[in-house]
């Protein structure tokens, strides 16, 4: 039996058989695949074997099935309101040169990305960040790579502003909407009256993205009773998922992310391409680097990868995730320097081998489900 020296104790793999020994010196508690498909299949979350959960992980919620949003009761859900926040979510005159719309970076047919590394906004100027799907955005908190947004409303107002993306002022933007008279309807029919103001515009967009939702995956079928949904090796990526290979520490609960904020080695700091992360909003040194963690729902269909687009594969992100991900020598007198940046102690050398790699890789196919495109408006309001 071949012996890897693992994060919390030793894992050994056979044929079919999977185990884990604890730090604590508990016995090792051993699982083949069989074993395995039923406890996860069971419907109940309480008989899966035990996650692999570092003492710095914070509010971990395990993994679960998709379910339907909420909305908020300063801003409650009508398919009037929603049918409004469509129209302006595709509506291209909220920008500058009325050439960009929300959805320009947020492309349906591109899982609701635009599958470039960075953005492109006003005058083809591109951005410094990858520009994350919206999938399943209602469950995220705060917004934006580096948190600047404290939730949807908020965060339709930043692109508008940005002079790299509308390149619009938000007074602007609303004075276009208002001259446009066939707004007056749809206004009405959401908020009951034709009164046009920023408000009533970014929460009619927030209601639209809030209803951009992932359809059930294989896993969440699979999860919820049916067995026979996923296979083995989607199944030995699942408990790798939440054991050996460590991802569930940061990308938990059923949005599959923990909305917390982590430095994983990528800030290029004091070099070409920096960028500080969450520190730029709180101007904490200990939040040099740090992004948050986007979920992984339907991730097949989302990339390139990370704050910047680095990695055009998922295969690249998992290599780097296996070798701990960047992970400089800290230089002599570092100490001196407050804000350089520290990697995430939840960030290890994995050693994962080539069999668990190609499983894990499947299991994010497991929890990829087809995108729901969203048609455009056949036609603008005039």
């Amino acid at each position: 039996m071949k012996k890897i020296i693992g994060l919390v104790g030793i894992i050994s793999i056979t044929v079919g058989l999977m185990s884990i020994k604890y730090k604590d010196n508990s016995d090792p508690i051993y699982y083949n695949i069989e074993q395995l498909r039923k406890l996860y299949s069971s419907g109940d979350p309480k008989s899966w074997p035990s996650a692999t959960i570092d003492p710095a992980t914070k509010n971990f919620q395990d993994i679960g099935a998709i379910q339907k949003p909420n909305h908020p009761e300063t801003n409650p859900y009508s398919e009037a309101k929603r049918e409004l926040g469509k129209t302006l979510f595709f509506d291209p005159r909220l920008s500058n040169s009325k050439q960009i719309s929300c959805a320009s970076c947020h492309d349906p047919a591109l899982g609701w990305g635009d599958g470039k590394p960075v953005s492109h906004g006003e005058d083809r100027q591109a951005g410094t960040r990858n520009a994350k799907s919206i999938l399943n955005v209602a469950y995220a908190s705060p917004l934006f790579w580096d948190g600047r947004a404290i939730d949807l409303e908020d965060q339709a107002r930043f692109p508008v502003k940005d002079p790299k993306e509308m390149a619009n002022h938000v007074d602007v933007a609303v004075k276009t909407i208002k001259k446009i008279k066939g707004y007056k309807t749809l206004f009405k029919e959401a908020f009951g009256d034709e009164k046009i103001d920023e408000d009533r515009i970014f929460k009619a967009i927030a209601t639209f993205e809030r209803t951009i939702v992932s359809r059930k995956s294989k896993f969440d079928k699979f999860i919820e009773g049916d067995a026979k949904q996923l296979t083995d090796k989607e199944i030995q990526g699942l408990h790798l998922f939440r054991t050996k290979a460590r991802c569930i520490n940061c990308h938990n609960s059923q949005y599959f992310s923990d909305n917390q904020f982590h430095n994983l080695g990528l800030t290029y700091y004091k070099r070409k391409y920096e960028d500080l992360g969450l520190y730029a909003q709180t101007n904490d040194p200990k939040d040099v680097g740090k992004f948050r963690t986007p979920s992984l729902r339907d991730v097949t269909y989302t990339g390139p990868y990370m704050h910047n687009g680095l990695f055009p594969t998922l295969r690249g992100v998992l290599n780097m995730y296996n070798a701990g991900m960047p992970n400089r020598k800290l230089p002599e007198g570092y100490e001196k320097d407050p804000t350089y940046p520290v990697n995430s102690e939840l960030l290890h050398v994995l050693e994962l081998n080539e069999e668990e790699l190609q499983a894990l890789e499947a299991f994010l196919g497991a929890i990829s489900s087809p995108v729901y495109r969203e048609p455009a408006p056949e036609s603008l309001p005039q």
